[in-house]
């Protein structure tokens, strides 16, 4: 695809806008501020080094930089010599980069610190330089075809081993193309780039801002940890698209009582998303602006599949999760399990076709046989699709998510589909959010036990007893959990998914012996229960960083929120200096 400008790949188009305007900012990061003629300039010498280790159209590099200007230097830079981007996120194990090296076969890497990768990788490193720092002269970028590719992002794979996405820069382009006349992007935009690029959800956070010559604000560590700080970014960027999966917005945005007036659009994405979350928010602000859009999608479609506006009226629903109409470029398909498009109002699976789909895994030709299937549909020409392996429901032109496809486990013989109790306790109102997994009562007796997050303003008394009743009510004995967890907080993943492995540690057995007795003195013994129970942990070292043992930031908010609200304290965790249960402790016992 190429733009009515002519571009047809995503540097392209940014390096025209350098050109129309190189004093505009572009970037605003923890060390800094680029315009967009800097940025080109600095992004022009790492496509120049690449070119000199041998990188041309269509190779894949590493790009290993931590959150700030060179970041996104190194990024582009990666497009203008022609090559995918593959992130390499320096917060991740040791173990995990070195699995994505030998899995992606990346020989060179564009890095802020080599240390920050494997000591045994076998690349070669090409070094982020500083933004005035000397290096080889920018040159002339090749020409490029828009079905080049643009970027790799691993993805969780069923088997346990993650699998590498190929997208390329024409399903990029017209992604913003086609959702233009709902957002009406612009210069003056001020876009959070709040996700990893590991995540996809960043490809629309950076693009959004950068092919429409807006301003990307990468948000630093510290702001993620801290919601005060990030609505003081918010008012102090005059941020104006903020980008969160529900369950990051829920956190960052709960103690709100203002918005900042810039904010003209909040985009959700990444995760199911309940209109019950929104009613704090509509209650207080109204839904006229900022705009609340849902956006449904998948890493192997390019990001976003389809678009829904979030109104008042969709509160009276709770428990469903619209997702709206697909792009208009885009063709979807709810098909049951022999490939035949299904009634409305019945649950079928999504398959995606249209130029957003990706162009399959890397080096896995089998599971790329599997995913990206060609079909008839209802007698049509064949197609090339993405199945999904989710399940929507469409009612009166408009879809709703109703859960995956391929969650199935077996208790005591019988096949179970977590989603279906999930939908069933989520239609209650005084639910937030709910995840249902099988757990070890002794003895490999498994039994069900719902994770449960009251609805903001909802209370904890009783609500187990309303949930079982419900349960008795509309499920058969198979699909009744034996317990009701009811947790202030659901643990999440570094992509703000539910975290289903940090439930899955729960130990029903070890539960009541964990908690600390009421009224126990141990500030330390009070906090490490507090943590244990927001990481899915029975016991936490207390002088182990917690984001060693694979606490997230919006977990670690929950941790000094829950620890604030248990002692009277105002502790800011982007002011602790080490996140352990120690320093936690001591903090609290100064304030007290």
């Amino acid at each position: 695809m190429m733009r009515e400008d002519g571009a047809a790949c995503l540097h392209e188009v940014f390096r025209r806008r350098a050109e129309q305007d190189p004093g505009r900012t572009a970037v605003v990061a923890p060390d800094g501020r680029l315009t967009y003629g800097e940025l080109a300039e600095r992004a022009g010498r790492v496509a120049a080094r690449l070119r000199e280790a041998g990188i041309g159209p269509d190779m894949t590099v590493g790009l290993a930089a931590r959150r700030g200007t060179g970041l996104i230097a190194g990024l582009l830079g990666i497009l203008e010599a022609g090559a995918a981007y593959l992130s390499l996120d320096p917060e991740y194990p040791a173990a995990r980069l070195r699995y994505l090296l030998e899995d992606s076969k990346v020989a060179v890497v564009v890095a802020d610190d080599a240390a920050a990768l494997p000591a045994d990788a076998p690349v070669q490193v090409v070094p982020l330089d500083s933004p005035a720092a000397p290096g080889p002269a920018p040159t002339d970028a090749p020409g490029c075809d828009g079905d080049r590719l643009a970027y790799v992002i691993y993805t969780s794979g069923s088997t346990g081993a993650p699998k590498g996405v190929r997208v390329e820069h024409h399903s990029v382009l017209r992604l913003f193309e086609q959702t233009r006349s709902w957002f009406g992007y612009g210069p003056d935009d001020v876009w959070t780039m709040v996700h990893s690029t590991s995540f996809d959800f960043s490809v629309w956070e950076l693009w959004g801002a950068l092919l429409h010559g807006g301003t990307v604000v990468v948000v630093p560590v510290e702001a993620t940890r801290s919601p005060q700080l990030f609505r003081e970014l918010l008012a102090r960027e005059r941020v104006s698209v903020l980008s969160a999966t529900p369950s990051m917005f829920r956190q960052l945005m709960a103690d709100a009582t203002e918005l900042p007036p810039s904010l003209r659009c909040v985009v959700f994405g990444g995760e199911r998303l309940d209109p019950g979350l929104l009613r704090p928010w509509i209650e207080r602000f109204g839904d006229a602006r900022p705009e609340l859009v849902n956006m449904y999608g998948i890493t192997e479609t390019c990001v976003h599949v389809t678009y829904r506006r979030m109104r008042r009226a969709d509160l009276d629903r709770p428990g469903d999760s619209p997702i709206g109409v697909p792009i208009p470029d885009l063709r979807v398909h709810v098909l049951d399990g022999d490939g035949r498009p299904v009634a409305d109002g019945v649950a079928g699976e999504l398959y995606v076709g249209g130029p957003g789909v990706a162009r399959g895994y890397l080096d896995r030709p089998e599971l790329t046989a599997e995913r990206f299937v060609t079909l008839c549909v209802d007698g049509a020409e064949p197609e090339r699709l993405y199945r999904s392996g989710d399940l929507v429901v469409r009612e009166g032109g408009e879809l709703y998510y109703a859960g995956r496809a391929d969650e199935q486990f077996k208790v005591r013989g019988f096949r179970v589909e977590p989603g279906e109790i999930e939908a069933c306790l989520a239609a209650d109102p005084r639910v937030g959010a709910v995840a249902v997994l099988p757990h070890d009562f002794g003895d490999g007796d498994l039994r069900l036990v719902a994770h449960v997050v009251p609805a903001a303003g909802a209370g904890r008394d009783a609500l187990d007893g309303a949930l079982a009743a419900r349960a008795r009510a509309e499920l058969p004995v198979h699909l009744r959990p034996a317990e009701y967890r009811v947790l202030d907080r659901m643990p999440l993943t570094p992509s703000g998914k539910t975290d289903r492995a940090a439930l899955a540690a729960y130990d029903p057995r070890a539960a009541a012996a964990a908690a600390p007795a009421a009224g126990d003195g141990d500030v330390l013994a009070v906090v490490g229960s507090l943590a244990g129970a927001v990481l899915g942990r029975e016991r936490v070292n207390p002088d182990t960083d917690l984001f060693d043992i694979g606490a997230t930031s919006l977990a670690f908010i929950r941790i000094i929120a829950e620890v604030n609200r248990r002692f009277g304290t105002e502790l800011n965790g982007s002011e602790l200096g080490v996140a352990t249960l120690r320093r936690i402790a001591t903090c609290v016992k100064e304030q007290s």
